[in-house]
């Protein structure tokens, strides 16, 4: 009996990611713990455990003003509103801002319409299409002072459409939070087409999620079996997760090696592991060899 491992060269941390991560790190290395991130770093728990045993500590908007004054807040890459760093220099902190170039750019984007849709006494629609209360969706709805309306799905469209919560009298521009399924935002975009001759799409979800798709989809289709590593609160994971599922059923989400289940392997399987933009490496490898460990049975072969 025999299973071959393969682990997917094109996952693991994406760019914004990468740098938040190594800005944390190259302040942590100085001596100067504890550096205070403002939510989560990265949506994986193994991967904040060790950022954790550095010194990174993660608090919520609600704890900013008990910070000392002086302490250093790290702002992560999925960017936050204006008023989040109203706050930190009112509190005397310092930032350290991690927010991804392309979240920042896409900040600017939609500032910039908002003020172009309520310009001359107009009252524009601007849309995102994204995950409510998902962190990067609450910093770009601060661009608008919480003017924007955010559609998870077409089924949330079709509601504020039903409910004539867009006035479809004036012009509507619709904007996607960067790690959202690219072929989701089409049939958005394609509905809205159908309702008015006055709409602006903007093509604002990130290149390298957007290929990620495509590319994962090939993946796991290349596979007998697909362990998809993801912490429990990424977003990307629950989506690139449910795309390899769509694929390729015998798909399973796991967030650690220990998850790992001999019951889910047939002799001669290719496995491949592969996983979110917030999964690092490191954890990949490690399920990897989980599964290279396995003791199926005594003749098991894995390479």
């Amino acid at each position: 009996m025999a299973l071959f491992v393969e682990t997917d060269p094109r996952s693991g941390f994406c760019g914004g990611v990468i740098r938040a991560i190594g800005k944390a790190e190259d302040f942590l290395a100085g001596g100067a713990a504890p550096l205070y991130s403002l939510g989560a770093i990265v949506h994986n728990e193994a991967e904040l455990e060790r950022l954790g045993a550095k010194g990174l500590v993660a608090v919520d908007a609600s704890e900013m003003e008990m910070l000392p004054a002086g302490a250093t807040l790290l702002i992560r890459a999925h960017g936050e509103p204006p008023a989040t760093y109203a706050r930190a220099a009112d509190a005397g902190l310092r930032i350290i801002d991690c927010t991804c170039p392309v979240v920042l750019k896409l900040q600017r984007d939609i500032r910039d319409a908002w003020e172009r849709l309520h310009a001359d006494g107009h009252h524009g629609n601007l849309l995102i299409f994204g995950k409510i209360g998902h962190a990067e969706v609450l910093g770009l709805v601060g661009q608008t002072d919480g003017g924007a309306r955010v559609v998870e799905n077409l089924d949330m469209l079709e509601a504020a459409v039903a409910g004539g919560e867009i006035d479809f009298s004036e012009p509507v521009e619709i904007f996607s939070q960067t790690t959202k399924n690219p072929d989701e935002y089409a049939a958005l975009c394609a509905r809205l087409r159908t309702l008015t001759d006055r709409l602006t799409v903007h093509d604002t979800i990130c290149k390298q999620v957007a290929t990620r798709h495509r590319e994962l989809a090939d993946f796991a289709r290349s596979h007998d079996v697909v362990l998809f590593v993801a912490g429990e609160a990424s977003s990307n994971g629950k989506v690139l997760s449910d795309l390899c599922r769509s694929v390729n059923p015998r798909s399973y989400r796991v967030g650690a090696p220990g998850a790992v289940r001999p019951e889910w392997f047939r002799d001669g399987d290719r496995v491949g592991v592969s996983g979110a933009t917030s999964t690092p490496k490191w954890l990949l490898e490690a399920v990897a060899a989980a599964v290279r460990r396995l003791p199926v049975n005594e003749n098991l072969q894995v390479r």
